[in-house]
C-alpha cells in the first residue's frame, strides 16, 4: 500500500545562486575588514592628536579680559611648548590650578621700572607697546627698579588697569616650571584665524 503524503525532495541551488552567495559572503568579510581598519585608524589618529595637544601644541581657551584687544574672551589659541620666550611674546602659565595668559615684559636679569602714568622701562629704556590701549600703573605693590630673578619672567596683561600680573606680589614673576608655552596661533573664531606675533 502506498502512502499519499508529501515527498521529501531536495532542491539543489543553481550555479548562479551559489556564485551570488559566495559574492555576498566575500563582500561581508571585506566590509568587516574595512570597518575594523577604519576604526583602528581613527583610534590611532585620535591618540596622536591627544599626544600632540598635550605634549607639543596645547590648546587653550581665553577667559577674562586682561589681554584685550589682542585676545578676547572665548577665543581659542594654540601654544608651542619648550620654546625660548622673548620680550613681547604672549605666554600661558599655571597659577593656582588655572592657566593664565599674559605678555612677557621682562626676561631673566632685566631691570623693570614703571612710572605712575604706567610707562614701562626695561633696563632703562622705554618699552614700545603698540598692543595696549591705555597705560596705567594698575595693581602694583613691588618696588622699582625691580630685577627679574633668574629662570623667571616678568609678565603683564594688556589691560593694564585691571590685569593682576607680575606687578602684584599675589602672582609675581613666572618661573620656567610654571610656563605652559608661547601662543603661536589663534584657531577660533574661524573669521579671526591668525598667527600671533
Amino acid at each position: 500500500m502506498e502512502k499519499n503524503g508529501p515527498k521529501n525532495e531536495i532542491t539543489l541551488p543553481t550555479a548562479e545562486a551559489v556564485r551570488a552567495e559566495i559574492k555576498r559572503e566575500r563582500y561581508k568579510q571585506l566590509y568587516k575588514k574595512m570597518l575594523k581598519s577604519t576604526v583602528y585608524a581613527l583610534v590611532v589618529v585620535a591618540a596622536v592628536a591627544v599626544l600632540i595637544a598635550t605634549l607639543i601644541l596645547p590648546v587653550v581657551q581665553i577667559t577674562g579680559t586682561s589681554m584685550e584687544p589682542v585676545l578676547k574672551e572665548g577665543e581659542i589659541v594654540v601654544l608651542v611648548k619648550n620654546v625660548k620666550l622673548q620680550r613681547g611674546d604672549l605666554c600661558a602659565f599655571y597659577y593656582s590650578n588655572k592657566v593664565l595668559i599674559k605678555r612677557v615684559i621682562g626676561l631673566p636679569g632685566d631691570y623693570i621700572e614703571i612710572d605712575p602714568e604706567g610707562t614701562v622701562y626695561v633696563n632703562g629704556e622705554e618699552l614700545e607697546e603698540p598692543y595696549i590701549l591705555k597705560k596705567a600703573l594698575g595693581e602694583c605693590d613691588i618696588e622699582f627698579p625691580y630685577q627679574v630673578p633668574e629662570s623667571n619672567y616678568f609678565v603683564m596683561g594688556d589691560q593694564r588697569e585691571t590685569s593682576i600680573d607680575s606687578r602684584s606680589t599675589v602672582i609675581g614673576c613666572v618661573s620656567n616650571d610654571q610656563m605652559v608655552g608661547r601662543i603661536i596661533f589663534r584657531i577660533w573664531p574661524f573669521k579671526d584665524i591668525s598667527l600671533m606675533e
